[in-house]
C-alpha cells in the first residue's frame, strides 16, 4: 500500500485540531455567566461574546499544536512521500483543553475591564445602603457594571 494513501492529509489535522479548540471555546462560553451572548458593548466595554470565544479557542489550539505538538514536524511547503502524518487522541484532547484555556483568558480580560469600568462609575456616585447591598450580591462583573450604571 502506498504510504501517501495511508497517511493523513495535514489540512484534515488542522481542521480537526481547530474544531477541538472551537469546542473548548464553546464549553468555556457555557461555563461563563454570560452564556451564548453575541458581541456587544456594555457600559463602554466591548464584550466579544460566544463567537469570539469559539474563534480564540480554535486559534489557541491550532497555534499550540503547530508550535509544540505533532504539527510542528509537518512540512506543508514540500511534503515528502515518506512523511507519515497521524493525529492521536491526546492531541485532540490537548486541543480541547488549550481551546478552553485560550477562551478563558479572553473571558477574564473582559471581566477585568467590566470591573474596572464598574469601579470607575461607582466612584462618581453616592449610593444608598440598598444599592450597596445589591452590589454585594452581584454574581459577575457584568452584573456589577449594570447595577452601578442603573443607580
Amino acid at each position: 500500500m502506498n504510504q501517501i494513501a495511508s497517511g493523513m492529509n495535514p489540512w484534515i489535522c488542522v481542521l480537526l485540531i481547530s474544531l477541538a479548540g472551537s469546542i473548548g471555546g464553546l464549553l468555556n462560553t457555557f461555563m461563563s455567566d454570560n452564556g451564548f451572548a453575541l458581541p456587544r458593548r456594555i457600559g463602554g466595554v466591548w464584550c466579544p461574546g460566544a463567537l469570539w470565544n469559539i474563534f480564540v479557542g480554535a486559534i489557541s489550539a491550532l497555534t499550540s499544536w503547530a508550535l509544540y505538538g505533532s504539527g510542528a514536524g509537518i512540512d506543508i511547503a514540500s511534503p515528502s512521500p515518506r512523511e507519515q502524518i497521524s493525529l492521536r487522541l491526546g492531541a485532540l484532547a490537548g486541543a480541547l483543553i488549550v481551546g478552553m484555556a485560550g477562551s478563558k483568558w479572553l473571558t477574564n480580560e473582559v471581566d477585568k475591564n467590566l470591573l474596572k469600568q464598574g469601579v470607575m462609575d461607582a466612584a462618581r456616585k453616592n449610593f444608598s445602603s440598598e444599592k450597596y447591598d445589591q452590589l454585594e450580591h452581584c454574581g459577575s462583573p457584568r452584573q456589577v457594571l449594570e447595577t452601578v450604571s442603573a443607580a
